[in-house]
This record gives structure tokens, sequence and C-alpha cells, in this order.
């Protein structure tokens, strides 16, 4: 009896030591890819000039998704604090006390946004530039814009941090994307942007953050790296089961513009329709259009 609760022990302790080497392993990985630089070819883009295009600017930094991250005055925000991750902190963009704004340059912007780069080449974690590589000069250029012209406010933010657990999951997991930098092909030619129409070409151009949860195929499904308690996302493909061929275009546009219909409402802590709200009606014609386009698929298959 003895014995066998000695070599009990021992096993216990192997097995210990083992898991603490591995987890010492995933956290020296993370730090190398943390760590590495990416040379990448930054284009030259025209920023342009006029209200106009400052308000189209802001338009478009809503409907994107950044004013949720970064906060209505660009100001920062902790975006998500969770302890299985870390936490995911977005800094103040304007040119008040702790912002970036004054350290950065036309070129810093273009590489943050369209490449998920530091200025010193180092990858930025969790900014979602798998998605903003696909913007038009133009369109980009009136992002730039409009961050440039924001009013200084003091709000000096910490940097993203990871949790040890986090740090394993990034190396352990490629469902969730911590480093998008390293998805990106920085110095390949970058694809022309479709025209603006209600196309589904146009509607897929406009609809590349709707990926990040409801999954490659746009057939919902749990999301990885958020939270267990999140709510599974639903099916946008026009399987039988989705929700989406019994709204038809007028419906799916009342759910984006006032989160919801028929008395069912859609929870925007989940859900970011606050920010697809501010897209104009051909747009969400285009998106409609796109999911229109899928191939049906059964829910869940990413």
């Amino acid at each position: 009896m003895q014995r066998a609760l000695v070599w009990t022990g021992r096993l216990f302790g192997v097995v210990i030591f083992t898991l603490i080497v591995i987890g010492v392993v995933f956290v020296r990985m993370g730090e190398t890819r943390l760590r590495r630089t990416y040379a990448s070819h930054v284009e030259e883009v025209s920023l342009p000039n006029g209200e106009d295009a400052l308000l189209e600017g802001q338009r478009i930094f809503r409907y994107r998704g950044c004013e949720a991250c970064h906060g209505e005055q660009l100001q920062g925000l902790v975006y998500l604090d969770h302890p299985a991750i870390g936490q995911v902190i977005t800094p103040n963009l304007t040119d008040g006390s702790g912002g970036i704004g004054s350290q950065r340059s036309d070129q810093d912007w273009v590489r943050a946004i369209r490449h998920g780069l530091q200025p010193d080449g180092t990858p930025l974690l969790f900014m979602p530039s798998t998605e903003f590589y696909f913007l038009s000069d133009a369109d980009l250029g009136m992002v730039i814009a409009y961050i440039k012209s924001a009013p200084p406010v003091a709000n000096e933010m910490p940097p993203s941090q990871l949790s040890i657990t986090g740090r394993v999951v990034m190396n352990v997991t490629r469902e969730i994307t911590f480093l998008p930098a390293e998805l990106i092909p920085h110095s390949a030619p970058r694809p022309a942007p479709p025209s603006p129409g209600i196309t589904p070409e146009y509607g897929a151009y406009l609809a590349l953050s709707c990926k990040v949860c409801h999954g490659l195929t746009l057939s919902g499904g749990d999301i990885p790296g958020f939270p267990q308690e999140w709510p599974p996302a639903p099916n946008l493909t026009f399987d039988p089961a989705s929700r989406l061929p019994d709204w038809g275009v007028s419906g799916f546009i009342q759910v984006i513009r006032n989160g919801g219909k028929h008395g069912r409402w859609i929870d925007s802590d989940y859900m970011p329709w606050t920010s697809y709200r501010y897209m104009n009606d051909d747009e969400l014609h285009a998106v409609y259009a796109y999911l229109e386009s899928l191939p049906p698929t059964t829910f869940g298959n990413h």
C-alpha cells in the first residue's frame, strides 16, 4: 500500500513537472511571436481634406467597428477582460495626454490598420487587420484623416496583456487570431477592392468583420476565443433553418438599424448592430445580396 502511494506521488510529480515545462515552452513561444518583426510594403495613401470627407471617415470608422473598440472619443477602452485570455485594451488614438496620435506618421497609421504592426514592425495584439487589409485607399484615407482630426483626449491606456493561460492558448489553437499580422501577406500586391454598388462583391467587402464571430462560412456557431457564456453566433447563410430567408431584405435592414424586429431584440454586447447601423441603405442591400449568394450551410460548419 505504501509503495503504491509512493509511486502515485512520483507519477503526480512527473505530471506536474511536465505541465510546467510545457507551459514555460508555450510562454516562450508566445514571446518569440510577439517580438518578431515583419517587413511590410506600406503603401502611400492620400488623405482627403474637407468636412464631407471627415464625416465619411467617421461613418466608416463607426460601421467598421473601430469606434466600438476605441470609444466614441477615440480615447481607448478595456474591450475584454477575461482571466482565460487576459486584457484586450485599445489605445487612445488622439493627440491628448496618453494618446499615440502625435507619435504616428501617416505611414504608421497605414502600417497599423492594414498590416497589424507597430511602427517598429512587431505585431499588434488583437488588431483585426485581416479585415482592414482589404480597405480601399479611398476608405482608408478618409478613416486616417478622421482619426487625425479627432479632438485631443487625456487618457493613458496600458497595453493589452495576455494571461498565462492566454499565452498557452495562443500557441495551441489556430482558431483564435491573437496576432493577425501573422496571416497577412505583407509584401504581396494587394487585391483591388470592388466598386461600390448593390452587388455581392461589394457586400463581401463590407461584411469582412462578420466572419470573426459567424465563421469563415458565416454559418455561425460558438465563437472561438470569446467567453464560453457568450451565445453562439447565428447562421447567416440561407440554410432553411436560418432566420434570414424569413426576414427578407427589409427585415434584415430593420434588425441592423434597430437591433431587432417583431419584439425580438439583439443584445448589442454580443452583436454590434450599433456599429453596422451606420451603413447606408445601398450598403446594407449589398451585404444582404452577398449573404444571399452564399452556399446554404448548416449551422456551425465553420
